[in-house]
């Protein structure tokens, strides 16, 4: 059992129909926000960002980040719960974040791109 999943039994142990949707908005909001800021910090570090340039990026990315993971991990839960056994469902659920890092791994590159492209635009303007 990992993290997320004994962190939901302990905090929702309900097996009625109405705890899925709550065990989904807590991941999606609570979980999702945490996970996704690791890895812009990670990444901003992995860069040798400076601390306040992270900071902008997780503040220029946080809500888009969030909102694209509201539009993705429902529908994967609602396979997850619904459809797929429950030896399965880690298989299922990292075969799902492998698209879930490409859709991060995309936006970071689109955002240092565009950034890199900023930059350069300023410099040359100087």
């Amino acid at each position: 059992m990992n993290a997320s999943t004994f962190l939901h039994q302990s905090l929702f142990p309900f097996k009625d129909w109405w705890a899925v949707p709550v065990k989904v908005a807590f991941d999606q909001t609570a979980w999702s926000a945490l996970w996704n800021s690791i890895y812009f910090v990670a990444l901003g570090f992995l860069r040798w960002e400076s601390p306040s340039t992270i900071y902008k990026e997780l503040k220029a990315t946080f809500f888009p980040m969030l909102t694209a993971g509201w539009k993705l991990w429902p529908f994967a839960h609602l396979i997850t719960y619904g459809v797929v056994p429950i030896e399965q469902r880690l298989l299922w659920v990292d075969c799902v974040e492998l698209i879930w890092v490409t859709i991060l791994s995309t936006y970071s590159n689109e955002k240092s791109e565009a950034r890199i492209l900023d930059d350069s635009s300023t410099t040359d303007t100087q």
